[in-house]
């Protein structure tokens, strides 16, 4: 039962966060932020928030500092919305998805690479052995 209260509440949290961030704060180094993802501890008391920023490395850096300065106000609107006695504590962490989504782009790109040379090498190939491997009965001749 409890998982069931978490994932709620994760889900919860994570609508009303971004909810807020489309709103806006007062922030201009705040980019352009994705909640991706929200995980809540088995006691509730603490949410972990997994962030995307769409831009350069530089508007992740200033993005995540403007994420961390506002906690504060993102937790007491997340506690006015919530309605429980004990308002989980924010962390905000970037998440990994675009650095996985390259490295697997580039695995796709060299899998196809040897795919071709594969069949090239393929295409060029001839059999090892007779043309008809097969052993056939004998034929023979009547007189």
């Amino acid at each position: 039962m409890s998982s069931e209260r978490q994932a709620r509440m994760a889900d919860r949290i994570r609508v009303l966060i971004a909810e807020r961030l489309e709103k806006g704060l007062r922030d201009p180094r705040l980019g352009f932020v994705t909640i991706t993802d929200v995980r809540v501890t088995g006691d509730l008391q603490h949410a972990s928030v997994f962030y995307t920023v769409l831009g350069s490395e530089e508007e992740r850096i200033a993005s995540g500092e403007a994420l961390k300065s506002a906690t504060g106000l993102l937790r007491s609107e997340v506690g006015r919305q919530l309605g429980v006695r004990l308002t989980p504590t924010l962390e905000f962490i970037p998440d990994a998805l675009p650095d996985n989504v390259g490295h697997i782009e580039d695995l796709l790109r060299e899998a196809r690479e040897r795919d071709a040379q594969v069949a090239g090498i393929a295409a060029s190939a001839a059999f090892a052995g007779d043309a008809d491997p097969y052993v056939k009965p004998r034929e023979y001749d009547e007189e």
